[in-house]
């Protein structure tokens, strides 16, 4: 059995984020008012939208400016199930993440067969043509004014019901969803799938030569990725009661790639930690300042250039440092045996 010493940095940090994301969340409702509730839920949801992005860049090497489509797909699959069809609570939220991941299989199909930038170029231009349907079928979807639609309840049974107008239990609904996410997650990261992810990602003429089939690889990540969005679209539109055609804008991609690299691409947790500290910031400043949002650009170009392995690449690194001088300390200490024979007069 591993001691906390002999495990890696990233193992620590890890378990560190394990253990943070698993207890801190469910506290916040009992110390913070309702604004910082809210603002923590939102966290979480564009979290879980970053770490969507996260899974293609940063496990299967391809960058992606399209998953605004998956996210507005989600959102508008709930909006419109609840609003046109009355549809009730649970066959709505399945309805917007089926519609989001069928979207993503079918975009993925196209996608899927490119790289690099010309990857990236094709999910623009994705989030282009369905941004411009959207706003443009204003009737049915109200275009950037956005469709509300009122919340059916989660459950209800005779006079009982719950809803997520509560927001004590909106906020722990969000929690549940968006950690059976990560778990589900880090499941598939660690999977047979993942490790093939990653070996594509590594190189893929390689991995086709010892059996995998990149394309093949490419389009389930891309399809997992779209499923995480669609989730994280649904969410946001219970959150906010409506679904608008500016969330699938690629711009709305870029951001939950910036949350990704400024928390850390490639690591599990990293994501939500780029989203926590940039909207926090954002919150922050907005108070102060009307033109916050150039603080937030200077602090990306900083993370950019001279921490591009982001948060989670700090802590790793100072972990580094502080078990690399508990080692030394260690190895510096004599033994037992040295001790004594150290003390031992020469005969």
């Amino acid at each position: 059995m591993k001691t906390l010493q002999n495990l890696e940095p990233l193992q620590i940090l890890g378990l560190i984020g394990a253990l943070f994301f698993l207890t801190a969340p469910i506290t916040i409702p009992l110390v913070a008012n309702d604004f910082w509730v809210s603002i923590v839920a939102e966290i979480m949801i564009w979290g879980l939208f970053a770490a969507s992005a996260n899974l293609l860049f940063g496990y299967t090497g391809l960058l992606s400016f399209g998953q605004a489509v998956y996210f507005g797909m989600g959102a508008y699959g709930v909006a419109l199930s609840i609003d046109i069809f009355g549809f009730s609570f649970w066959p709505a939220v399945l309805v917007g993440i089926a519609v989001a991941t069928v979207t993503a299989f079918i975009t993925g199909i196209f996608a899927a067969r490119l790289t690099w930038h010309y990857f990236a170029i094709i999910t623009v231009v994705f989030s282009l043509i369905f941004f411009f349907i959207t706003v443009g079928w204003y009737d049915v979807t109200g275009g950037d004014d956005g469709l509300p639609f009122t919340l059916p309840p989660v459950f209800k049974a005779g006079g009982f019901e719950v809803s997520l107008l509560d927001l004590t239990f909106q906020y722990y609904f969000i929690l549940a969803v968006v950690a059976g996410c990560f778990a589900l997650m880090h499941m598939l990261l660690k999977s047979p799938l993942g490790f093939a992810f990653i070996a594509v990602r590594e190189n893929a003429s390689r991995a086709g030569l010892v059996g995998y089939n990149p394309y093949m690889i490419r389009l389930v990540s891309f399809v997992f990725a779209g499923f995480f969005a669609g989730v994280s679209g649904v969410l946001f539109a219970l959150f906010s009661r409506s679904a608008s055609a500016h969330f699938l804008f690629w711009t709305v991609s870029g951001e939950g790639v910036v949350w990704m690299i400024v928390g850390g691409a490639g690591t599990l947790f990293g994501p939500v930690l780029g989203a926590a500290f940039l909207i926090i910031v954002r919150e922050e400043l907005s108070l102060y300042w009307e033109h916050y949002l150039l603080v937030v650009g200077v602090i990306v170009i900083l993370f950019v250039t001279y921490a591009p392995q982001g948060i989670m690449g700090l802590l790793k690194s100072a972990l580094d440092r502080i078990f690399k001088r508990e080692r030394e300390a260690a190895n510096s200490v004599p033994t037992v045996g040295e001790a004594v024979a150290k003390e031992r007069p020469e005969s």
